[in-house]
């Protein structure tokens, strides 16, 4: 049988560090392909060695039976492969048009627009979604850009289509619609669809094969109709048992509420320079429960977990944390026991070039027995809690001195969270808390957030990952515009409904 790629024993090496290992998968055309593994697992350093992004150090790949040797991406367009990338790579000023035109290798110095517009209008009557080519991009919602970044790459014919996480900004129908398009364009085309994912859901719902990489390894390759999301876990993290728990994503049952302790928002405002971020949002959240908000980025979330640390002052209603009046004093946050975990740690509460352990002291530097009654800080007691905290949550380091930003994504979202979960923690707010993280990664803390509500926390966990949120969530909220438009029990509510809510539609 003829493949569409091989990778025959190949390898890829940074010095001393090996990225990938003697792999060899096989990728037939007409087929949809998931590409599952851990972050560091070897799939983005596979994917770009294909694209022509960097030249394998050993071993060879096979493309259209041809032996290939892309020396760049247009060599790789060239020979039929496309990629869509996890971020946009979009001119937000130009025309879905004009965007279209800068894929063209090489772009013509004179532009006849009549000709070129017909074809691509053309090509969209061809296609089940349709994007306005005269629409300026920056007027586009997030699902119709991801649209647009496929769009371009089937509008060059590609028989060979790479996608990196490329649902992560869509709704579940936006979703299923994009990979209901590119698995009937497999079947009917013969076109490979390479697809990069970490949801579960994706693989079972629209893969035809599903190859697993860990440590930079081939550990095999699966008919997907002939697995189930327990083994493939076990196969990128090894066959443990928060593997098999975290796969399963059951929902939660048991915990206890305590109604003295937690969070109480009433018809919360936020104008913004960019228009009303926030429009009467409303919610109620007790002590030993988990309750979750999904939602499309750009609705809201970002501004709710700003104000609740402290950053926004100038806002509307009220806001109480544990019958008390929110003040977003750092004092009162620590003494009304509020914590938050935000988006992307690094960036939005740690500093990258201080040591581990001064970070882990962020929240009680200014405290005994971190510092003494003169206000000086005790180094030695701050290190020894460091060096507490890194064997209580596995960090791995080089150790307490160490920069944090030289840390994995995972060790520092561990660190974030050795100093963020306490004993006292009564609200705990998470944003996005496994953005970028690995299986492992985020098996180990989702255990940490079902600790904290065993715990009698009030947890507040706003998720752009609808899965992570109908797993974890004891109560379900959608937020939309700036408001809750839907609120119920992850268990009874249907994708369907929630994904509608999500977009901005009612359901009658």
């Amino acid at each position: 049988m003829d493949f569409a790629i091989e990778t025959v024993s190949l390898g890829m090496r940074f010095g001393d560090f090996i990225a990938l290992e003697d792999v060899s998968i096989r990728f037939r055309p007409g087929t949809v392909h998931a590409l599952l593994g851990e972050n560091g697992a070897g799939k983005s350093t596979l994917v770009k060695c294909l694209i022509g992004y960097q030249k394998p150090s050993s071993g060879q790949f096979i493309v259209l039976n041809k032996e290939a040797d892309f020396a760049s991406p247009r060599q790789a367009h060239e020979a039929g492969l496309g990629m869509v990338y996890q971020h946009f790579t979009l001119a937000e000023q130009m025309t879905v048009a004009e965007n279209f035109l800068l894929v063209r290798d090489p772009i013509p110095l004179v532009v006849d627009w009549p000709k070129e517009k017909q074809r691509l209008s053309e090509f969209m009557n061809a296609m089940p979604f349709k994007l306005d080519i005269d629409t300026p991009v920056s007027q586009l919602s997030a699902g119709e850009k991801q649209k647009l970044e496929i769009l371009k790459e089937l509008f060059f014919e590609r028989r060979i289509l790479i996608l990196d996480e490329p649902t992560s900004v869509l709704t579940p129908q936006e979703a299923d619609e994009v990979l209901g398009l590119l698995r009937k364009m497999a079947t009917e085309t013969g076109l490979l669809v390479i697809l990069i994912t970490h949801k579960f859901r994706e693989v079972s719902g629209w893969c035809d094969m599903v190859s697993v990489l860990r440590k930079g390894r081939h550990v095999g390759t699966v008919a997907v109709a002939e697995s189930d999301n327990q083994r493939l876990a076990a196969m990128m993290v090894g066959d443990n048992e928060d593997a098999g728990q975290s796969a399963k994503a059951t929902p939660n049952s048991g915990h206890t509420s305590d109604k003295t302790a937690g969070l109480s928002i009433t018809d919360l405002i936020l104008d913004t320079d960019r228009g009303r971020r926030l429009d009467k949002l409303n919610l109620t959240l007790s002590g030993g429960e988990i309750l979750g908000i999904a939602g499309i980025s750009g609705n809201g979330q970002r501004e709710l977990v700003e104000i609740l640390s402290g950053i926004h002052a100038h806002y509307q209603g009220a806001i109480r944390i544990s019958g008390a009046v929110f003040n977003g004093s750092r004092k009162q946050l620590r003494v009304l026991g509020l914590n938050i975990i935000p988006e992307l740690p690094l960036q939005n509460s740690c500093v990258g070039r201080m040591s581990l352990s001064h970070n882990l002291a962020f929240r009680d530097y200014d405290l005994p027995p971190l510092s003494s009654k003169a206000g000086f800080l005790m180094l030695g007691r701050i290190e020894a809690a460091a060096l507490d905290k890194i064997a209580e949550y596995g960090i791995r380091s080089p150790g307490p001195a160490a920069p944090i930003e030289k840390l994995s994504g995972g060790n520092i979202q561990r660190a974030v969270l050795a100093r963020e979960l306490r004993t006292d923690t009564k609200v705990l707010v998470l944003y996005n808390p496994c953005f970028g993280l690995d299986f492992g990664a985020s098996a180990f803390v989702h255990a940490k957030i079902r600790e904290a509500r065993a715990r009698g926390a009030a947890v507040l966990l706003i998720s752009e990952d609808l899965d992570e949120v109908i797993g974890l969530s004891d109560r379900l909220c959608v937020i939309s515009s700036g408001r809750i438009a839907l609120e119920g029990d992850p268990k009874t509510l249907t994708t369907a409904e929630i994904g509608l809510h999500m977009a901005g539609h009612q359901v009658s």
